[in-house]
């Protein structure tokens, strides 16, 4: 595997440096941030980040992601010209060297936490989530005061919004998602890059937006609207895994040649459809990390993995899930578990 660090470019307090000082690390996963969803993305910007990688020795193979305008999810008649957007962004990239694109297909909101700093019994504060205290909320009588959320839209534009994807449904964003592909995977296919989906998070609807990206049921459906290598999946172990029923390990088995990106990360259930971010160990959380990534040395997993959402530690403060300390520790962790993994199965 090619062990890799998410990167939010000269803003970010994560320097390249740091970075690169994390041992066995190979590359960024970062974007073109000053564009935005539905813009094409200059060259000149994306070999910025490849040049500005380089001189610290890193790769830049993976993007994420380019974001999919809301447009494009509810296909309305400003959809063509987005996809057609999206797919020179998918071009270009692929002519600097890009060989994967992870992206997501979430409606409204690419995540959503009810807590920002959860604050656990060592010190280090998560990100968490408490479905009870977002059912607490109506979006469409109320404000909405949850993360990510606020900054992105204004209450009418949400309320908009909501309403659209109501009428649209779950059958109605599958549709949608059926044109993006069918228009974009053969582009990346010519391009060299490998298109890797993002999973729902968490994995469920609410406030009556669709959700489709949940579980192995909905891959299997996926998977097969473009039955090729390039329309693949960024496995998120934190995303699946917030819903207990998926079992990870039977995903990675069954679908290994379409997953092109892992993040592994832990989460630790602490009630129903409540969660809170945890270190990456096994030992740590509720995800078998062990089991995951035995199961994808086992199928000869040779794609990009990066750790994820880390929480704050040793005082720390930063990007919220994207700090330096923990990520770095998770990192090392990871490293070290393949390691000894893919020794193994030589």
């Amino acid at each position: 595997m090619k062990l890799t660090f998410r990167w939010y470019g000269d803003s970010d307090p994560v320097s390249l440096e740091k970075i690169s000082q994390i041992p066995t690390m190979t590359g960024i996963v970062s974007a073109v941030y000053d564009v935005k969803p539905g813009g094409v993305w200059s060259e000149e910007s994306i070999l910025k980040i490849k040049e500005d990688a380089a001189k610290h020795g890193l790769d830049f193979e993976v993007v994420e992601s380019v974001p999919v305008p809301e447009d494009i999810k509810l296909g309305n008649e400003k959809a063509p010209q987005l996809i057609e957007n999206y797919c020179e962004n998918v071009r270009r990239l692929g002519k600097a060297g890009v060989k994967c694109i992870c992206y997501n297909f979430m409606p409204v909101f690419d995540w959503l936490r009810s807590e920002l700093e959860h604050q656990q019994a060592d010190g280090a504060n998560a990100l968490a989530y408490d479905e009870q205290t977002v059912l607490a909320m109506n979006p469409l009588t109320s404000e909405l005061s949850l993360p990510g959320w606020d900054a992105s839209y204004n209450k009418e534009e949400l309320k908009e919004l909501l309403n659209a994807y109501a009428k649209l449904g779950e059958e109605g964003l599958w549709k949608n998602l059926e044109t993006f592909l069918k228009a974009v995977i053969p582009v990346a296919v010519e391009s060299g890059v490998n298109m890797a989906i993002h999973p729902d998070d968490p994995p469920w609807g609410m406030f009556g937006l669709p959700r489709i990206i949940t579980g192995k049921e909905n891959l299997k459906r996926f998977f097969d609207i473009v039955p090729v290598t390039n329309n693949g999946l960024t496995l998120c172990t934190g995303s699946f895994g917030a819903n207990p029923d998926n079992d990870l390990v039977d995903m990675v088995n069954s679908f290994a040649d379409r997953i092109h990106f892992v993040h592994l990360r832990n989460i630790k259930h602490t009630g129903k459809r409540k969660f809170e971010e945890v270190g990456h160990p096994t030992e740590c959380g509720s995800v078998d990390m062990y089991g995951i990534a035995k199961a994808l040395v086992k199928n000869g997993f040779d794609g990009y993995v990066r750790p994820d959402h880390g929480r704050m530690i040793w005082g720390e403060k930063g990007r919220y899930g994207y700090g330096l300390f923990d990520r770095a520790l998770g990192a090392t962790y990871l490293a070290g578990l393949f390691e000894a993994l893919e020794k193994e199965n030589r």
